[in-house]
């Protein structure tokens, strides 16, 4: 076990392991520290001296970004010496930062804006027609689009090609205040994670393609989900606005830090997957293909489980934990069978050996945890079977309608596939953003995802429509 080392900031005493970078310290507890190349999945490279703190006995300042602990050490991250030293290294990075914060995609999000705001450098010694001047408005590849006046050569994204995907395409072109980031020749940006190096950019020089000027930050509002892409469960933040006459809309996704799961990163796949939650959905209850109440569907679906037998309930792996648990309740009470037959969702080509897994579904983990067979032998006995099926979001049917035939069929999705087609009864239920459950990931990690999408006729959830039928149950009424 690593030693454990005392030292001070700002007057308050703090430990950490010894010989870990200083930074790491402050940004772990919260203590502000200007910073533009450091990032904690990048390590330390040092260029951009933002993070300048005084310690005492040192004759001058040092770098937090390489600075180890030390027992005793006596750190100042405030102080008007200290503070003055960052002021004139912002000054050095705004010389030939153009004056683009109004039209700028970043703005709200950006460090540099931050940093002059707070440190009240509002006013620049250089003529703007005296900076040097770069390419605007550089479309790098994979939905990345660069604005080389505003890079303050941080190299987060050289670093991240480097390190990361290992695919190398960024790197600085030319020297001193014509040094740009460029890509190779003949070598666009592409790699699956290659959007990653817009949320790590520190400033408004890389931006996303898919979200340019779709909304300003300070809209929008945030909650915090996993990506339902694959089994890895990655974290993110879900951005969404309910603007004035229109539903509320999901319009980006960005990685949250999850050390113990995706890290800091997303793929770009999962990234904007965000775009499938509205399209192609299935928003009205269909009895024999025909439209009709909500009521009179759970009414149907009622009078099926309590007059027929030989019934399968079908789960699909994108289900929550609680949706699993109250299914197999109801199935228990009517003595149906269950199977989670799912293959279409095993994809070999999209695993590789960072984040992305053969699995592309978020919740397979909690068969296991519910004894839920998922074998193809055990689903062909049932659904032979079967008179009566229950298909609760999987989609395995699409390509195999024929397996359906002569069957009472019930149906509840999210987004309209072939099967609704082949159901008797057919009700739409809330997609994986706009309902609140626990999904466990492929190592076993349980994660709780708690929706605050305000959809102006929000679907019921899988648990909300047994609770619907049960509640018919105990009043003894169609």
């Amino acid at each position: 076990m690593s030693e454990l080392v005392k030292f001070s900031v700002n007057g308050e005493e703090h430990e950490a392991k010894k010989g870990s970078l200083l930074i790491d310290t402050l940004l772990d507890r919260d203590i502000h520290i200007p910073h533009f190349c450091y990032h904690q999945a990048l390590g330390k490279d040092g260029n951009c001296r933002m993070c300048m703190v005084e310690i005492e006995g040192q004759k001058r300042p040092q770098i937090a970004c390489d600075t180890p602990v030390k027992e005793g050490m006596i750190v100042r991250t405030k102080g008007e010496n200290i503070e003055k030293v960052r002021r004139d290294i912002l000054e050095l990075e705004l010389i030939n930062h153009p004056i683009d914060c109004p039209t700028c995609d970043q703005a709200g999000e950006c460090k540099l804006q931050d940093y002059y705001m707070e440190s009240g450098f509002y006013e620049s010694r250089v003529n703007v027609n005296q900076k040097v001047t770069a390419r605007k408005r550089v479309d790098l590849g994979s939905n990345v689009m660069l604005d080389q006046e505003r890079c303050v050569l941080c190299t987060r994204c050289v670093r991240f090609c480097s390190e990361i995907t290992g695919t190398n395409e960024l790197g600085v072109i030319s020297r001193a205040d014509h040094s740009v980031i460029g890509t190779f020749p003949g070598k666009p940006l592409d790699n699956p994670y290659a959007m990653n190096v817009v949320d790590i950019c520190p400033v408004g020089a890389l931006t996303s393609k898919d979200f340019r000027f779709k909304q300003r930050v300070w809209f929008m509002e945030s909650f915090d989900a996993i990506c339902n892409g694959c089994s890895m469960g990655c974290n993110i933040h879900v951005d969404h606005r309910k603007e004035k006459y229109k539903d509320d809309q999901i319009f980006r996704f960005r990685p949250r830090v999850n050390r113990d799961v995706n890290g800091w990163f997303i793929c770009d796949e999962g990234r904007l997957s965000y775009k499938n939650e509205e399209e192609n959905r299935f928003t009205t209850s269909l009895i024999n293909s025909t439209e009709t109440d909500f009521s009179n569907t759970i009414a149907s679906v009622y009078k099926i489980l309590t007059e027929k037998k030989d019934i399968l309930f079908v789960l699909d792996p994108s289900l929550s934990l609680e949706e699993m648990q109250n299914t197999v309740k109801l199935a228990e009470a009517v003595k149906a069978e269950i199977t989670g037959y799912s293959p279409q969702y095993i994809d070999e080509s999209f695993a590789d050996d960072y984040l992305r897994k053969s699995d592309k579904s978020p919740n397979r983990a909690s068969f296991k945890e519910l004894n839920i067979n998922e074998s193809e032998e055990d689903f062909k006995n049932k659904i032979a079977k079967a008179k009566t099926v229950i298909i609760l979001n999987n989609n395995y049917f699409d390509q195999n309608l024929e397996i359906l035939e002569g069957k009472t069929v019930i149906s509840c999705f999210s987004h309209n596939c072939l099967t609704i087609s082949k159901s008797n009864v057919a009700i739409p239920i809330s997609s994986f953003y706009e309902k609140s459950g626990t999904y466990i990931n492929f190592e076993g990690k349980k994660q709780k995802v708690i929706s605050k999408l305000n959809k102006d006729k929000p679907m019921e959830s899988v648990s909300s429509i047994i609770e619907h039928i049960k509640s018919m149950v105990e009043k003894g009424s169609l």
